[in-house]
């Protein structure tokens, strides 16, 4: 097997279901530390963190990937074991064959290439990984961006290795996202038989009006690729079960993703103001799950747009959509980033794959990247 293939097999076949990391870290850590790459582990509870650089000084590009994957579901409904990689008519299968075990693997061969190559580059290349992606996100790269940020660590250019392309490796190119906020609304009425309305108050009845104000607002219209802000209601819980009491509380839980335009704070007070003019008796708790970032035209931008239309054959499409990534940690420390990754029809599901020859291709695109934005000395 090729290096890059071999080692996201070695990968996959260990169950690192978020933030137990396996023992991956510990490979990768050995694999570069024999490169001739410094090596530091950043372990915040149960969640293991790994920061490997090479060179020294600006600029300072950084690779971006997670350990962990998701649970795997029922076994006996996957063709083979999830977490023993197989290989069948040219596709690698196996739980976290697109995310983002296959990413890890090609930034580290991609890595281990560059520096034999140009062991006198430029600036700096590092390697930041996370066993906390896919879980709460708390004790991953969240945290490690506000040590990073106490001890003043740079970090120009990042590119999270993200399963990001659609139909065919390298057709999309990410270059920002929205930001994520939840919510979990509460509002109070007074319980009581539904015979009797004048002696309840329905929660329900109340909050009504104001939820559909909220999920009819029009945020705004978009900013540059991003599309308009959205508000989405998943969960409405009420009652007691019994279909002749009036609820004495309604919780009501949603999330707004949204464009550069609005931050956090913002929307939190806006969505009280609205709550407020509807006279509800509420609480609400608010989970910030990040900010928006957006990378405009420059080097990184520009970089990756010439080396994936060189791999495709046409430029790829350059966009904002989808969910979060880590990235939304490292954008606030002032850098650029940017996703590029397998294709991502399978992710989280059921026999989750990636095309043998878009593995092996991966390490080139990235290597190509780092070439241009950190030039040999």
């Amino acid at each position: 097997m090729s290096n890059v293939l071999d080692l996201t097999c070695d990968l996959i076949a260990r169950n690192s279901v978020t933030p137990d990391d396996a023992g991956c870290q510990a490979l990768i850590a050995a694999r570069l530390e024999a490169a001739g790459f410094a090596i530091e582990s950043l372990r915040f509870g149960a969640v293991d963190n790994l920061w490997a650089t090479h060179g020294q000084g600006a600029p300072v590009l950084v690779l971006l990937g997670h350990t962990d994957v998701v649970p795997s579901g029922p076994v006996e409904a996957w063709t083979s074991d999830p977490f023993a990689p197989e290989i069948r008519d040219g596709v690698l299968y196996g739980r976290g064959a697109a995310d983002m075990k296959s990413g890890v693997a090609a930034f580290v061969v991609a890595a281990e290439r560059f520096v034999a190559a140009h062991p006198d580059h430029v600036g700096t290349l590092a390697l930041l990984l996370t066993s906390d992606e896919e879980g709460d996100a708390i004790d991953g790269v969240r945290r490690v961006a506000k040590t990073f940020s106490a001890r003043g660590t740079r970090i120009d250019w990042c590119i999270t290795g993200e399963p990001s392309s659609t139909e065919t490796l390298g057709d999309l190119l990410r270059v920002g996202r929205r930001g994520s906020l939840s919510g979990k609304l509460t509002v109070r009425g007074v319980q009581g038989h539904v015979a009797y309305p004048d002696k309840a108050r329905n929660p329900i009845h109340d909050a009504a009006p104001a939820l559909a104000e909220l999920v009819a607002r029009r945020w705004d219209d978009g900013y540059e690729s991003f599309p308009p802000t959205s508000l989405q209601i998943s969960n409405i819980a009420a009652g007691t079960g019994a279909t002749n009491v009036i609820p004495g509380t309604a919780t009501v839980h949603f999330n707004l993703r949204y464009t550069p335009l609005w931050d956090a704070p913002k929307l939190e007070a806006e969505s009280a103001a609205l709550l407020d003019r509807h006279g509800l008796d509420y609480a609400i708790d608010w989970h910030r799950s990040g900010e928006p970032f957006y990378t405009p035209e420059g080097p990184l931008r520009a970089a990756a747009r010439e080396v994936l239309a060189a791999h495709l054959g046409r430029a790829p499409e350059e966009s904002t959509g989808g969910g979060t990534s880590d990235a939304r940690f490292i954008a606030p420390l002032g850098a650029q980033c940017i996703e590029i990754g397998p294709v991502n029809a399978s992710i989280h599901q059921i026999d989750e794959q990636i095309r043998v020859a878009d593995l092996e291709a991966l390490p080139g695109l990235y290597q190509a990247l780092i070439e241009r934005l950190l030039p040999p000395a």
